[in-house]
């Protein structure tokens, strides 16, 4: 009977062991795939929306081929792959990655441009996609570095099939940076910090002009040189505002201002 019970144990470990095999790690189908069928493969599942599996078989792709004619092009699709998957950390570096690699691409416009994209998307989380959010209120980095990209996209390529798009973004870009600013400046207003809130309205009116944030950030620095007893400042700064927005009513708000 001992044998017995020893045999039945050994039996059972047969049949798991057995069994846990059939659950291993898959074999890799692509492991005899040439070049142009891993680019092709990872192409198809990029243009049917599988991000994921284009995003394995273009690393395969890179790893097999670093050299071969389909390397430049999957270092490229793999950053718009990322993107897509919404991984922006990812495609940025790929997208950064291209450009180190290959200065001198034609495709290198599409890189630049695809960071300006990944950057001005960012931040933009899933109650944005339901709920009207003032973008202006939110960190600015991204938008910082989303100008930054097409900025550099349109000096460097004026001709770019991407660089109207790009200036376009960079309007919008530009409105809501100053926008933010207005946003701070206010904030320091109403926390009885005047320097601040003048110094950072005199940036908006500097370095955005022909946004329509001009005359809400004039009225700041008139409303904080006012209750700093700078007269002669706010004095100047109505004038530059009554004859540029004559209606604007944050000409009323600085002359009905009390001073305590």
């Amino acid at each position: 009977m001992r044998s017995v019970r020893i045999a039945l144990p050994l039996a059972m470990a047969v049949i798991l062991l057995s069994g846990c095999a059939g659950f291993g790690e898959q074999p890799d189908i692509t492991r005899d795939w040439p070049a142009r069928r891993l680019y092709s493969e990872a192409k198809s599942s990029l243009r049917s929306g599988d991000f994921e599996t284009a995003i394995d078989y273009y690393q395969k792709l890179e790893s097999r081929y670093p050299f071969g004619p389909f390397s430049q092009q999957a270092q490229l699709d793999i950053a718009y792959a990322y993107y897509k998957y919404e991984e922006p950390a990812s495609a940025i570096a790929a997208a950064d990655r291209f450009i180190k690699l290959n200065p001198r691409n034609p495709s290198v416009d599409y890189a630049y441009y695809l960071k300006g994209l990944v950057h001005f998307s960012e931040g933009q989380g899933l109650m944005d996609r339901f709920v009207a959010m003032d973008k202006s209120r939110r960190d600015p980095g991204a938008a910082r570095d989303a100008f930054d990209a097409f900025s550099i996209l349109v000096q460097r390529f004026p001709e770019s099939r991407y660089a109207e798009d790009g200036r376009q973004r960079m309007v919008y870009l530009k409105n809501t940076l100053a926008k933010h600013e207005v946003h701070v400046a206010n904030y320091y207003m109403r926390r009885g910090a005047y320097v601040a809130a003048a110094n950072r309205a005199r940036f908006v009116v500097e370095n955005y002009q022909r946004t329509p944030s001009i005359p809400d950030a004039l009225v700041v620095m008139a409303k904080a040189y006012k209750v700093m007893g700078l007269d002669d400042l706010a004095s100047d700064t109505v004038r530059v505002l009554r004859h540029n927005y004559p209606q604007h009513v944050g000409i009323n708000e600085i002359e009905n201002l009390e001073i305590q």
